[in-house]
């Protein structure tokens, strides 16, 4: 009786996503000490699109973040980011690419014996950035957190939500192409979360960054899908029902797996039973 072929993984089959894609996984799956935390995830972001991964504990949505920052290699599969496959570069190679990825970490990881000043302009003094434009960079991102007079404060002088502010500034000093949110409105309350969701919607719709956002707030991905940053008032603003301008959509994680990729009409709609309980 013939044996039944098994395909061969081959990652040099796969072609790089086009040109406007950002950021593309394809069929990548990894496990820790046996356990499979992500199997087969396939999905992408286009430029200037944000993609919110939502999960219950466990779910493998941090792990998605160090994969595309080169932190973690994947067990197989390919990881696109901005045209390179972050899963086959060298550590070097990766130390150029992740100039133009800013990341928001969970509770902000500032470091406690610097100021302000100090926190942001941390990777411009590492690039050797002269020190006249670092300070022009550093209090330019801190006015668009709206945190300038924090200049020589340092963290433990600030409430958590300023210092949440604080690593946003941190992150876009760089200018980067692409932003990685792990949990930025967590231990939040929900006053402050939405001046984080603010901020997050003034980077996407002023400067159009490319944006990956790990939550447990289904609102916060809702807020961002429904409403615009209006640069006149200086305010975010509600879209008409049914708009398409916001370029933000969904995906949820289930057992290593995406049960849902789609925008928040799509999710709301969605009549899985599981699904349905999630977002309920």
């Amino acid at each position: 009786m013939p044996q039944p072929i098994v395909p061969v993984y081959d990652p040099a089959a796969i072609a790089p996503p086009p040109a406007g894609i950002a950021v593309a996984f394809e069929d990548v799956s990894i496990s820790f000490q046996g356990k499979c935390v992500l199997d087969g995830i396939s999905f992408a972001v286009e430029r200037g699109e944000t993609k919110a991964l939502f999960g219950v504990a466990g779910a493998g949505k941090s792990t998605i973040l160090k994969l595309a920052l080169g932190l973690l290699r994947p067990d197989r599969g390919s990881i696109y980011v901005l045209g390179q496959d972050v899963a086959r570069m060298k550590e070097e190679e990766l130390f150029e690419l992740r100039r133009s990825i800013g990341m928001v970490f969970q509770e902000g990881a500032l470091f406690d014996s610097l100021t302000v000043r100090e926190n942001v302009a941390y990777r411009l003094i590492e690039e050797n950035v002269p020190e006249e434009e670092t300070e022009g960079r550093v209090r330019e991102a801190l006015r668009f957190v709206e945190l300038e007079h924090t200049l020589d404060m340092f963290p433990a002088e600030l409430s958590g939500g300023m210092r949440r502010r604080v690593a946003i500034a941190r992150a876009i000093v760089t200018r980067p192409e692409i932003l990685l949110y792990d949990s930025p409105t967590g231990g939040l309350d929900p006053v402050t979360s939405t001046t984080i969701i603010e901020l997050i919607l003034k980077q996407r719709d002023v400067y159009h960054t490319t944006s990956l956002l790990v939550t447990h707030r289904l609102q916060d991905a809702f807020v961002m899908a429904t409403h615009k940053f209006d640069q006149q008032a200086n305010e975010m603003r509600p879209l008409p029902p049914g708009s398409q301008e916001v370029r933000t959509s969904f995906i949820l994680l289930r057992d290593g797996k995406i049960i849902f990729d789609g925008t928040a009409q799509e999710l709301a709609a969605s009549r899985d039973e599981y699904i349905r309980e999630y977002i309920s």
